[in-house]
């Protein structure tokens, strides 16, 4: 079985596939510049929940959603409804980890929903391992209950559960707990550490069959492969230029331009084709950051030049007229786009080589699963 996150991309593609509607709304709200969250309302949302595991034998599914992150972003990018691109909001929750509440089910909400693609790597990079007692039930209720799902019947609402206990522990009933999720539109998948017999029989497959999701088992200790392609290097060099398009502003400003060059460093620390899938993930529509960039504010529509604070402004541009700002912006924003276009059509070409370079294994599941994928999405007319 492959990789952990490999498996969620596959499953969060194969439901979309099902539940897109093309009848997306262009309306956008007002976004605060020092805002940590960015939301667009009325857009289609694709909303993920992750509920990882976190107990001692936890460590490799943990490295390997560190790992991972970013080809799941990657894949994502590439979905439409119609003509447009849904936004994405990440959820994560940790559970069965005796450094937690014990009287809160030893459950913690790490992140919630969030399309800043730098904090998620961040906070999941804060994962680490102890105990303990995993109650799948309890945080799957905790979730339901504590994340803001929202009322849009077109957004696609999904939670994937990772462990590797029995499905049955703790007082709240998994079976209760996936018919409020059924209730509210969400579906479950739950994606065993172990043996896919033994988690049919801890209930792992009955948890997602209640709530109209996929069940998957997983060798959570399987390192993570990479394919090197010719095109990594310049990629990652493009990378070095597009950090260089990002004009911070305020104190937010100031740490959040040095949180993405730490992610990019967590990135490169699992290996350079992982820096890659994440640079990648850079120049998608999915990488927005006007909380705390002008040049991606300055799109906005509530935004502002006479609004900006001069003890704010990057030293850049202290001093200078609002023509002299907004030209500066400018072509701030024309480098950018041109190299993250230079971006894409190179992770075009590294996708067809790692597509020629990439050899079947076992894995019969992912196999009839793209091929399940690939039928529904022609049906359905997605594109993908």
């Amino acid at each position: 079985m492959k990789t952990f996150f490999k498996s969620i991309v596959l499953s969060v593609f194969m439901i979309t596939c099902l539940s897109c509607n093309a009848n997306n709304k262009s309306d956008k709200t007002k976004v605060a510049l020092v805002e940590t969250v960015i939301h667009e309302a009325n857009n289609q949302f694709i909303k993920v929940a992750l509920l990882l595991d976190t107990s001692n034998s936890m460590d490799g599914l943990i490295d390997q959603a560190k790992s991972q992150l970013w080809d799941i972003v990657n894949e994502l990018s590439y979905a439409k409804c119609g003509d447009e691109k849904p936004n994405l909001e990440i959820a994560l929750y940790e559970y069965g980890n005796d450094n937690l509440n014990g009287r809160e089910g030893y459950i913690r909400q790490v992140l919630a929903f969030s399309g800043d693609l730098d904090e998620i790597s961040k906070q999941l990079f804060s994962l680490t391992t102890n105990g303990g007692n995993e109650y799948c039930g309890q945080v799957i209720e905790t979730s339901l209950n504590q994340l803001n799902w929202g009322k849009n019947q077109d957004d696609l609402k999904l939670i994937f559960i990772a462990g590797n206990e029995p499905f049955t522990q703790g007082h709240v009933s998994y079976k209760e707990a996936a018919k409020h999720a059924h209730k509210n539109d969400v579906t479950i998948n739950t994606i065993f550490c172990g043996d896919y017999n033994q988690g049919i029989s801890s209930y792992w497959k009955d948890g997602a069959d209640l709530a109209h999701g996929d069940y998957m088992a997983i060798n959570q200790n399987k390192a993570t492969t990479y394919v090197a392609t010719p095109y990594d290097d310049q990629i990652l060099k493009l990378n070095q230029k597009l950090n260089k398009t990002y004009v911070a502003y305020g104190y937010v400003g100031e740490v959040r331009i040095m949180q993405q060059v730490q992610e990019d460093t967590n990135a490169m620390g699992y290996s350079s084709a992982n820096a890659v899938s994440r640079t990648v993930s850079k120049s998608s529509h999915l990488y927005q950051n006007s909380n705390w960039d002008l040049v991606d504010a300055e799109k906005e529509k509530d935004f502002n030049y006479e609004e900006l604070k001069e003890d704010d402004l990057p030293k850049e541009l202290k001093g200078k007229s609002k023509s002299e700002i907004k030209t500066y912006l400018a072509k701030k924003r024309e480098a950018r786009e041109s190299i993250q276009g230079d971006i894409q059509t190179l992770n075009e070409k590294r996708r067809k080589f790692i597509t020629e370079q990439q050899k079947d294994d076992e894995n019969k599941l992912e196999n009839a699963m793209i091929r399940a994928i690939k039928t529904q999405a022609k049906e359905k007319k997605y594109k993908w």
